[in-house]
């Protein structure tokens, strides 16, 4: 049993093992894509494949569409030719039950993968070519926070984004360079409509990924690159837009236990991949059965039936109270706190910690304690419900296997967002004090420690790769475990960065209490342990 097209034509082996395979004729559905692309995607990781294109491949199921979609990749194209390519742009999704049973399904939505390489002629000449067709609707993200980023944390331009503004839109290597320049190419084609749509956990990601292209767009007219009128395309809703989102689902690194499990049923070739740029990948994803996604309803090109896949589309704010209730609240900061003690101590799984009964008290108090207060319910998804879904059975759910060291992955680009929006709340808000705030600095203070690299045993430890690591490590210098004292004002300079928490730490008045809390965590192996039992426990 292979996963190609020729490989799960014999249905019944796949049906008796328990995997379900499409129901519409792919072949078909392939060369309707071709001639006439309705939905385009950059960023062809886990999420992707196994909820959005698991979306599209709902509605072909149902007979509601007849298109599929056409994946892209601008940071790993190794994934392109040996994930997607030899296995026919198929993926096996893997849905893992509480009670460890697994729903099991083949999702063929994916028609094309292309690298979006500007040096890829082949690739980059199709995308140009899908990028003028009239009947692109929608074009999607899941880049992750650090895509759409065009600075360092001093405000200084990346190296790529300065060549890429003097290189004008010819040879684009940043994502939204990349992006910018295709979309070039549909304006010069007749400025035809298309939505632009991030479905990254970034506070209102849809002004993010605006801002990036605008960012670009505006450059290369300042140096003749592009015309006027390029930007008041861009700048127009009616032409382009930028819809919000909010999105939801735990996709954590391909397990070798579901590796293990398709191979005794005969399904060959599933062992995952390590590319070079240290993706970790498989022919199958494995991830939990909750999912949300909620979508401003902007779309001038029309979009797809995805609300008969059970995407909720709505106004405006309807998804920022959304995506403020998931991403600053009830999910991802707690997330994110977990990762960060996990790593400290010693812990391979979330839902392991979440056994530990300190690390349970600590995602309880920063949701119901912290963080319910500034959400507004948005109406659609009750936040009580919620939260208590992810803390209760989501984030237990041990056939999820989920790891502290994948979550920790790029919190600086996650820490803004996660934490600094609360923060914010706590300041505009004059019934309530940001000082008061405890779980929120702790978690702080505690990715601080996690920075030194220095697990709570004493021993070394290695982050887990953040494009600011190696610049925070630099500021953490000097400070030396077990010796307090060598603190100094070296936390200052971090927790003073607006671009880093969203709002300055220092005018806030909480940074000494995380300079403290963080000072409690270096006296002493034992120690993250220690304050961690200690403020969970006030």
């Amino acid at each position: 049993m292979k996963l190609t097209y020729e490989g799960i034509k014999p249905a019944d082996k796949w049906e008796e093992k328990g995997v379900r395979l499409p129901k519409y004729d792919i072949c078909a559905v392939k060369e309707k894509t071709k001639d006439n692309p309705v939905w385009i995607h950059f960023g062809a990781g886990n999420i992707f494949r196994g909820f959005i294109a698991g979306l599209a491949d709902e509605l072909l199921n149902k007979g509601l569409a007849d298109t599929g979609i056409v994946a892209t990749d601008t940071f790993d194209y190794e994934i392109i030719d040996k994930i997607y390519k030899p296995f026919d742009n198929l993926t096996l999704f893997v849905g893992l039950l509480p009670d460890g049973r697994t729903k099991s399904n083949v999702i063929a939505s994916v028609t094309e993968a292309l690298s979006a390489n500007c040096n890829d002629e082949p690739s980059y000449s199709r995308l140009k070519e899908i990028f003028v067709k009239k009947s692109l609707q929608m074009v999607s993200f899941t880049i992750t926070e650090k895509g759409y980023s065009l600075k360092n944390m001093n405000g200084e331009l990346l190296p790529v984004v300065v060549s890429d503004i003097e290189n004008g839109p010819f040879k684009p290597k940043h994502a939204m360079s990349v992006v910018a320049a295709l979309v070039y190419e549909r304006y010069k084609a007749g400025a035809m409509p298309v939505a632009l749509v991030s479905m990254d956990n970034c506070s209102h990601n849809g002004d993010i990924l605006k801002a990036s292209v605008l960012f670009i767009a505006d450059e290369w007219y300042k140096k003749g690159f592009v015309e006027k009128e390029y930007i008041d395309y861009l700048n127009d809703s009616s032409k382009v837009s930028f819809p919000w989102s909010m999105i939801d689902k735990i996709t954590p690194r391909p397990a070798n236990v579901i590796k293990d499990m398709l191979d005794d049923m005969g399904i060959e070739d599933m062992g995952p991949v390590t590319t070079s740029k240290n993706t970790y990948i498989a022919p199958f994803v494995n991830a939990e059965i909750p999912q949300y996604l909620v979508i401003e309803d902007s779309f001038p090109n029309g979009r797809p039936h995805l609300e008969e896949a059970g995407v909720y589309f709505a106004d405006r704010k309807t998804v920022n109270d959304t995506e403020r209730m998931k991403v600053t609240t009830c999910l991802n900061p707690l997330h994110t706190a977990l990762a960060v003690f996990g790593c400290l101590l010693g812990y391979e799984s979330i839902s392991e910690e979440m056994q530990d009964a300190d690390l349970k008290k600590l995602v309880e108090n920063i949701g119901y304690k912290e963080g319910i207060p500034v959400v507004t319910d948005p109406g659609i998804i009750n936040p009580l419900d919620f939260i208590k879904e992810v803390i209760d059975e989501r984030l237990p759910n041990p056939f999820v296997p989920d790891m502290p060291q994948r979550i920790a992955t790029d919190t600086s680009q996650k820490v803004p967002v996660r934490f600094g929006e609360t923060i914010k709340s706590y300041i505009a808000n004059p019934d309530l004090s940001v000082k008061d705030l405890v779980y929120i600095p702790l978690a702080i203070a505690g990715w601080l420690r996690y920075l030194m690299g220095i697990d709570d045993n004493g021993c070394k430890m290695q982050p887990s790769s953040d494009p600011m690591l190696d610049e925070l490590s630099d500021k953490l210098s000097g400070i030396e475990f077990g010796k307090p004292d060598t603190i100094g004002g070296k936390l200052k300079d971090i927790l003073s960065k607006e671009s880093l928490f969203a709002t300055n730490l220092i005018e806030a008045g909480i940074a000494d209490k995380i300079e403290d809390m963080f000072a409690q965590m270096i006296v002493a192996p034992g120690a993250v342990r220690d304050t961690l039992h200690k403020y969970v426990n006030m």
